[in-house]
């Protein structure tokens, strides 16, 4: 069987894509392509998702306009699923900022891997857990491969590329390269797929921060806070659907992200400034 079950051909040839693998990511899923539509894409909006996600939920992507593309997790070895499930992850590498929900599981990630094997010209992944607030069809003509710092508590951050967004040219010699990298006798990717794809593309070409600013720039760094610049924001480690410890100090943000999930046309200039 195809690795990659699309309902019904591409109706362009460049594509924003997400993956979604449980019913939670999908209600990121659902926000992001409310927040995509109201930006006037002509992109196609594609989902990724594997059989774990509900009907139901995928019902409603539908409605917001997705292309849906099921897909199968990779068929990686049982020594390399054994060193990147959960509680390896985790427990070899303790989040110290901020806290992974419980419904985050590590070997999932590696599925967005599949997008190299769409059949698109050119793709902008984003994660299911970001809202794009203005257009960014621009990032389709960005190189392979493009993302932005992992900017979200000081300059150190610099150096490390985050895979919430990215540029990519779907490619099956590509995928094929990829694979046989990624599951090398011994391999071990610390941080997933974020890892893997700044070690596979060590050249990758920097994106401004406001095309992926984690939502920790808040009360971290809020001078490089600018609502205007802003281009996707991205809620890193907390979800905004969640309850969780952080809530009342990112409220504007969930605020956000909360009217794009009902469907609504927030007022970008009404949102207000962090507190320095």
């Amino acid at each position: 069987m195809s690795p990659l079950r699309p309902e019904g051909p591409a109706r362009a040839t460049r594509a924003f894509v997400t993956l979604v693998t449980n019913a939670d990511f999908a209600r990121g899923a659902a926000a992001l392509l409310h927040s995509l539509a109201l930006t006037g894409t002509g992109a196609d909006r594609v989902v990724l998702h594997t059989e774990a996600v509900p009907e139901d939920a995928l019902a409603i992507l539908r409605e917001r306009g997705a292309r849906l593309i099921e897909t199968d997790l990779l068929p990686t070895s049982a020594a390399f699923n054994e060193a990147h499930a959960k509680d390896q992850i985790h427990g070899r590498n303790p989040f110290t900022k901020g806290e992974k929900p419980p419904f985050h599981t590590p070997l999932d990630n590696f599925a967005k891997l599949r997008l190299w094997q769409t059949e698109y010209e050119r793709v902008v992944f984003l994660d299911a857990d970001t809202l794009v607030l203005r257009n960014i069809d621009r990032l389709f003509d960005y190189p392979e491969f493009s993302a932005a710092p992992n900017v979200y508590e000081g300059l150190a951050d610099f150096h490390r590329m985050n895979s919430g967004v990215f540029t990519a040219r779907p490619s099956a010699a590509t995928f094929e390269a990829m694979l046989a990298r990624l599951d090398a006798p011994g391999a071990f990717w610390r941080r997933t797929d974020q890892t893997f794809l700044q070690d596979y593309f060590p050249d990758w070409h920097g994106l401004p921060v406001f095309d992926n600013m984690l939502q920790y720039v808040w009360f971290n760094l809020p001078d490089l806070w600018d609502w205007q610049a802003i281009r996707v924001l991205h809620f890193q480690y907390e979800k905004p659907w969640q309850d969780h410890a952080k809530a009342d100090r990112l409220r504007p943000l969930i605020d956000l992200w909360r009217a794009h999930e009902r469907g609504e046309t927030p007022e970008l200039s009404a949102l207000p400034a962090p507190c320095a």
